[in-house]
């Protein structure tokens, strides 16, 4: 109904509040339940899905590892913990993210400064080149990684410099790989900051880095703290990064658990390592939550567009200058050589090769994984839609209790729990009647969709909340049920952000690799599965097809990006979530 639109909006401004305070207590009170019912009933199917699909496959690998003849060995934790081994994966794990975060921080917050306060030509079509990395998948960065750090790579063929199988290989790409994250999380906090209260700092005699010490960084704190927050989350939980740029030298928690899991087959200590990351990122997620609500609550923000200038001066151009110089070589190159590399072989030999099944490596020519991939990312994007809608429909209002508070929290779990723990789990758990799903192709989307739905929620979210709730509750004062309400008051309103959460879920999952890796089927490849075996064979001809099948991945990614980096920035569209 155009209600919402012509009649309700009318009442919201002017009576609304009126009509529903004016209410008998008991239809009040009656509302109120209604409301909680189909809260509930909106977190029915979501918690259905995580609970069979999430909590069961990872439960079930834990007992398989903890469990001897129907008994718990909990001591088993202490036996794993105390190996030398398992003790150094626990530290380089710890450190490198450690590291990777504040070398993120340091090289992507002059670039979060320079995209909120400055105003130059092509500015939004860089923040999009910017945001690439992000969303490609850790085994397309790991491969231009490779193809400019490795063995006859860009550095070894100018000045006989390698640096695959070193800290700083891994280090660089994850640099690469969370720049966007400061870059969005901070510089959209500091673009919406009033640079008048740091002005008027300045005339009262501060100097411009004492202004800025004491106005600016208390107020950019919790968007930074999150930002690092969530940077060391990424790199904490790294696996295609680590497992290719690595090498045997180096592994954190999430390639040792792989390696016990499918080459030792030492499972008790696979659900050990599990149960320690698992609680690492519970307590991440955690302390991110708190940050978020400081930074929801604690500013009063203005318009981006009117914050952002030219550069003048010397200071602020060369300030431009130095980050378009990271961008391109830090961002830009990396992705550059790799398309290089695809078109070593004349006349686009790598990539004829792919229609070719001749190397026995797949049981179909490796070009199929474009049209597998695409095809899973569809099916799990719209799981991913249909799972992350109910969710943040459930989460909208913010005085929710603890219960709906610890249900958000569970959306952001498959962001930091291994990826290969869960693929794992659909293994061994999904196995048997009703739920015997090892034959079918559905498991590749589900386990796609699982990463998906969190960035669903988070962009979907803020939106939903800035809805007038007025025009909800008048529209229920007139009759409409809650379903009618949301098709015709909330739908109408977050349609843009809607097809953003689509898109971002649509990219994420055609990424997604640790738990694909044991599920994806030989005749049914994924790119990123695929461009792994190839860079685990020896030959030339295996190293050029995965280069050109990491660059066509990565061209779908960033042309996805780039359709949404276009509806992000549609003068007419509204607040678009945390991504």
């Amino acid at each position: 109904m155009d209600l919402a639109r012509t009649e309700v909006e009318p009442r919201a401004e002017a009576g609304a509040e009126a009509v529903v305070e004016g209410e008998p207590r008991p239809r009040a009170r009656q509302r109120s339940r209604r409301g909680s019912a189909a809260r509930l009933g909106l977190m029915a199917v979501p918690v259905a899905f995580f609970a069979v699909f999430f909590a069961y496959p990872v439960a079930a690998i834990t007992a398989r590892g903890l469990k001897t003849d129907g008994v718990w060995r909990f001591g088993r934790i202490w036996d794993v913990l105390a190996q030398p081994d398992v003790r150094h994966v626990l530290w380089f794990t710890t450190w490198q993210a450690l590291a990777s975060t504040a070398l993120t921080l340091l090289i992507a917050l002059p670039g979060a400064y320079v995209f909120a306060r400055f105003d130059f030509r092509g500015k939004q079509v860089l923040r999009a080149v910017v945001t690439v990395p992000f969303v490609l998948p850790t085994v397309v960065v790991g491969t231009a990684f490779l193809a400019l750090l490795g063995r006859g790579g860009l550095l070894d063929e100018l000045w006989g410099v390698r640096l695959d199988t070193t800290v700083w290989a891994i280090l660089l790409a994850h640099v690469f790989f969370n720049y966007a994250v400061v870059v969005r999380t901070v510089g959209g906090l500091w673009s919406q900051l009033d640079p008048r209260q740091e002005e008027a700092a300045r005339m009262l005699g501060a100097s411009r880095f004492a202004a800025w010490r004491t106005v600016t960084l208390p107020a950019l704190g919790p968007a930074v703290a999150a930002a690092a927050l969530m940077v060391f989350l990424f790199t904490f939980t790294s696996f295609g990064v680590v497992q290719i740029l690595g090498g045997p030298t180096f592994s954190t928690l999430e390639v040792e658990i792989y390696r016990q899991t499918s080459e030792i087959f030492d499972l008790s200590t696979a659900a050990v390592l599990t149960l320690v990351q698992f609680a690492a990122v519970g307590a991440i997620l955690a302390v991110h939550a708190w940050t978020v609500r400081r930074r929801e609550t604690a500013l009063r923000l203005v318009d981006a567009a009117t914050t952002a200038r030219r550069p003048h001066g010397a200071g602020q151009w060369a300030l431009l200058a130095g980050v378009l110089a990271v961008i391109a070589v830090l961002l830009v190159l990396p992705l550059a050589v790799l398309v290089e590399r695809s078109l070593d072989a004349p006349g686009f030999g790598y990539y004829k090769a792919l229609t070719s099944d001749e190397g026995g490596l797949f049981l179909v020519p490796p070009i199929d994984a474009v049209g597998n991939s695409l095809r899973y990312a569809l099916a799990a994007t719209a799981i991913a839609l249909l799972i992350g809608g109910l969710a943040a429909a459930a989460l909208t209002r913010r005085d929710a209790g603890r219960l709906v508070r610890g249900f958000d929290a569970l959306l952001m779990l498959p962001l930091g729990v291994s990826a290969v723990t869960v693929g794992f789990g659909f293994l061994i758990a999904l196995d048997e009647p009703p739920l015997d799903l090892r034959s079918t192709w559905i498991l590749v989307p589900l386990a796609q969709a699982l990463v998906g739905v969190p960035f669903v929620v988070r962009t979907m979210l803020p939106v939903l909340r800035a809805v007038d709730g007025r025009l909800r509750e008048a529209a229920s004062v007139l009759g409409a049920s809650p379903w009618r309400v949301w098709r015709e008051v909330d739908l109408p309103m977050v349609r843009r952000a809607l097809l953003i959460a689509a898109g971002f879920a649509f990219a994420v999952s055609l990424g997604e690799f640790g738990a694909t890796v044991f599920i994806a089927r030989p005749d049914n490849p994924t790119l990123p599965v695929a461009v792994a075996r190839l860079l685990g064979r020896a030959g030339e001809l295996n190293y050029g097809q995965a280069m050109a099948l990491s660059t066509i991945l990565m061209v779908v990614c960033a042309v996805a990006l780039l359709l949404l980096e276009r509806l992000r920035t549609d003068p007419r569209s509204d607040r678009t979530g945390e991504f």
